[in-house]
């Protein structure tokens, strides 16, 4: 008997397989979707505010949409710039006293290793001039290549610039347009849902929803968290500067490496311009290493990973795995694609447990 498909089959393989191919070439415009994923997550976090605004009112009349839209993007900018106008001033007051204070720094340094390094037979000066020493007989057997590299390094560096600048001036725009559109945007998408699939579908994104709102509320109370630790640890080993680099280090750890990097940088900048010793170097160090144990095994896990109903372990091998397979971006999205990830997986399970085929017995 030979095989055939129905109608009904064959269109649901049509659809199907003109589904793949958009995902595919989703994949291959992967860099140039960038800000409009970008866009649509702020959009997703940004709109509930937006709707909130939207139903005040402004004296006699209502707040518009177009209105609210503004303001949230405006307050959403705003409060960028109030981060960068936290760290910027501290880099500018740093920098300088640190470069007044390598000298001294780099000799300290010397006393205490050097005598270690000549027991093994290393004889290296870790002073300025032992370092430009060392520098110029590295410039003047390599310099071709040296220059070659710095070369290649500013021509991908400035396209990269040119990309992120490009990104920067987009996102605000799409951003704009998504939230002002955003209950007919998903009214589309929800009119596109096939009829059979559209009230387990509906349930899903119902599902999900609640859970990204419980991942936000999770992340929002690690960084609290970690903001006050950082900062009243730092204040206990008697940095100056303890709050503004204890509240960027926790406010921005939301950002995976780059939060965390930036409060180190700072803090052992100010160890190495207020304390004389290495102590400052020291409780730096212990304190920036607990606070990365309490974030990466206990915070995350218990107030992120349980809120999304995600066992620690499996928190703990989402952040890996992403990370593993699309890097930055990866870590950075991984608790909340887990989280829909999650959802479905549990959906299949349902599904898989009430078919023929788990149920039948030979």
């Amino acid at each position: 008997m030979p095989f055939s498909l129905s109608n009904e089959r064959k269109q649901s393989l049509l659809w199907l397989t003109l589904g793949l191919l958009l995902l595919g070439l989703l994949v291959l415009l992967g860099p140039m979707l960038t800000p409009f994923i970008t866009a649509a997550i702020l959009a997703y976090a940004l709109n509930p505010g937006v709707d909130w605004l939207a139903r005040r009112r402004i004296g006699p009349f209502p707040c518009p949409r177009l209105l609210a839209v503004t303001l949230v993007i405006l307050l959403f900018i705003l409060v960028i710039l109030a981060l960068i106008l936290v760290v910027v001033p501290v880099l500018m007051k740093e920098l300088p006293l640190l470069q007044q204070q390598i000298p001294s720094f780099l000799d300290k340094l010397n006393h205490f290793v050097s005598p270690r390094l000549r027991e093994f037979g290393i004889d290296v000066r870790l002073d300025g001039v032992g370092l430009k020493k060392l520098l110029t007989q590295q410039l003047a057997t390599s310099g071709d290549e040296i220059w070659a590299s710095v070369l290649a390094s500013a021509r991908a560096g400035s396209g990269v610039l040119l990309t992120w600048l490009a990104n920067l001036l987009f996102i605000p725009m799409v951003l704009f347009y998504l939230l002002q559109d955003w209950h007919p945007f998903i009214k589309r998408l929800e009119n596109m849902i096939p009829r059979g699939w559209l009230n387990k579908t509906l349930g899903m994104a119902t599902e999900v929803d609640d859970l990204l709102a419980q991942y936000l509320r999770g992340q929002l109370l690690v960084m609290l968290i970690l903001a006050v630790y950082y900062s009243v640890a730092l204040a206990i080993a008697g940095f100056d500067i303890a709050l503004p680099v204890g509240i960027i280090t926790g406010l921005l750890v939301f950002i995976p490496y780059v939060g965390f990097g930036l409060g180190l940088v700072l803090a052992l900048i100010a160890a190495i311009l207020q304390f004389s010793g290495f102590y400052g170097l020291v409780a730096v160090a212990v304190i920036y290493g607990i606070g990365q144990v309490l974030e990466s095994f206990i915070l995350t896990p218990r107030l992120v990973g349980e809120r999304i109903g995600l066992h620690p372990l499996v928190v703990i091998f989402a952040l890996m795995a992403f990370g593993q397979l699309f890097g930055f971006v990866g870590v950075l999205i991984a608790l909340p694609t887990s989280a829909i990830i999650s959802v479905v997986v549990r959906h299949l399970r349902s599904h898989y447990l009430a078919s023929s085929f788990y149920n039948t017995q030979t």
